[in-house]
């Protein structure tokens, strides 16, 4: 499952967007530190299903369809806010530091209305920086990236010169644990100019650019611009997004997000995350303070941005920074269903350029085995194990293996 972590200083909204994903109930208070340990829930992303495509009904078992719409399960991680000097493990750095390697794609999230002073104290709206707050949490994941490379300089630059290895794989090899893989490194040296350079005549300037690439192409990060509702935020939303051009920049309402999940759960709403749009379903049932709630966020969330900005940052980290495909693998394709009978039960989630090997071996390993072909339900067209896969591929995997 893919794994995407909620990262930012502490009061930028962080627990509320997780718990509006995930609808669990992490704490949730004004002051530093109220996560005081790492929280991880299920989320999901979506796509347009393929069922209507097909005129069939589908019996989704990994997944549900929603009006049309595949809701495909990811995991969430609700980090500890930073403070300067994490990477040296002050506060919940090392905590916080360590869980984040483990994540494929970061949510940074700031407080768009500058509601939270540099320490991350709560303060008067428009008092705060956001882009301040975000750059401060940049430069603490680099100084970490720095720190556990420099560490390791001698082990890597022995590796390097083992045959067979090089520069990119020993790094690899060496910092594997935190989701580097020999392409990023590869990368990261070309856009520090190092591609050319010898390992070990690197200095400390080539060191701090190599890893400042390193970490933005081993951990993709999407800015989330969270409480949109709120005064001064619009202005600061449109500063980070001149300062941070090479960024996505996701407008977001957690807190209102998670309203309309909540009320939705109770069936007083009706709500698909993601939409423009909330019908009331029982307005004899609601009190006072929900009718307020509900009607501001008619007026100041879906009003000005038309979403709360919630389930397009999730897409966006998935489909966007990961560049995910959603391919369903059925085994009789003709009826497009399991080996049970149920219609499109499976979809499953595939970086870009995978191949039909690779599908296999994600259903299971014994598949590759005996991999044969796969033929493309729409064409029924006998496609090579090499076939790079693209997105809404429907898949039958032909396999002489039984899977288990």
């Amino acid at each position: 499952m893919i794994r995407i972590g909620l990262i930012g200083k502490t009061n930028a909204g962080k627990t509320t967007l997780f718990n509006s994903m995930t609808l669990l109930a992490g704490e949730v208070s004004n002051y530093p530190f109220t996560t005081k340990s790492s929280e991880t829930g299920v989320a999901s992303v979506d796509t347009p299903c393929v069922h209507k495509e097909f005129g069939v009904k589908d019996n989704p078992m990994n997944s549900k369809c929603e009006d049309g719409w595949r809701f495909i399960p990811v995991e969430v991680t609700d980090l500890p806010g930073l403070i300067k000097g994490a990477w040296m493990g002050k506060g919940l750095g090392n905590q916080f530091l360590s869980v984040a390697a483990q994540s494929d794609a970061l949510l940074h999230v700031v407080d768009a209305s500058g509601s939270v002073d540099k320490d991350g104290k709560i303060s008067e709206p428009g008092t705060g920086d956001p882009s301040a707050d975000f750059a401060d949490v940049e430069l603490e994941l680099v100084l970490w990236y720095t720190k556990l490379f420099t560490q390791n300089l001698p082990k890597i630059s022995k590796l390097s010169k083992t045959p067979g290895y090089g520069v990119p794989p020993a790094v690899e090899e060496v910092m594997r644990g935190i989701g580097v893989r020999k392409e990023h490194v590869i990368t990261a040296m070309k856009d520090a100019g190092l591609d050319n350079k010898a390992f070990d005549s690197w200095n400390e300037k080539d060191i701090q650019a190599f890893c400042w690439s390193l970490r933005e192409y081993s951990k993709p990060t999407l800015l989330i611009a969270n409480k949109m509702d709120l005064p001064f935020a619009a202005e600061n939303f449109r500063k980070l997004r001149e300062k941070y051009k090479g960024l996505i920049v996701v407008p977001t309402s957690g807190e209102a997000e998670l309203t309309l999940r909540r009320a939705e759960s109770k069936k007083l709403i009706r709500y698909v995350p993601g939409e423009e749009r909330f019908e009331i379903l029982k307005p004899q049932e609601l009190n006072e303070a929900q009718k307020s709630a509900l009607a501001y966020i008619r007026r100041k969330v879906f009003g000005e941005y038309l979403r709360t900005g919630v389930q397009f940052a999730l897409n966006s980290a998935v489909f966007k920074l990961l560049r995910e495909n959603a391919v369903y693998p059925v085994h009789d394709p003709q009826k497009l269903s399991d080996k049970n009978g149920r219609i499109l039960p499976d979809v499953h989630l595939l970086p870009t350029g995978s191949t039909v090997e690779d599908l296999a071996r994600d259903i299971h390993t014994d598949l590759v085995k005996g991999l044969l072909y796969a033929i493309d339900v729409r064409t029924g067209l006998h496609l090579p194990t090499n076939y790079v896969l693209r997105d809404r591929d429907v898949m039958s995997i032909v396999s002489t293996a039984k899977e288990n």
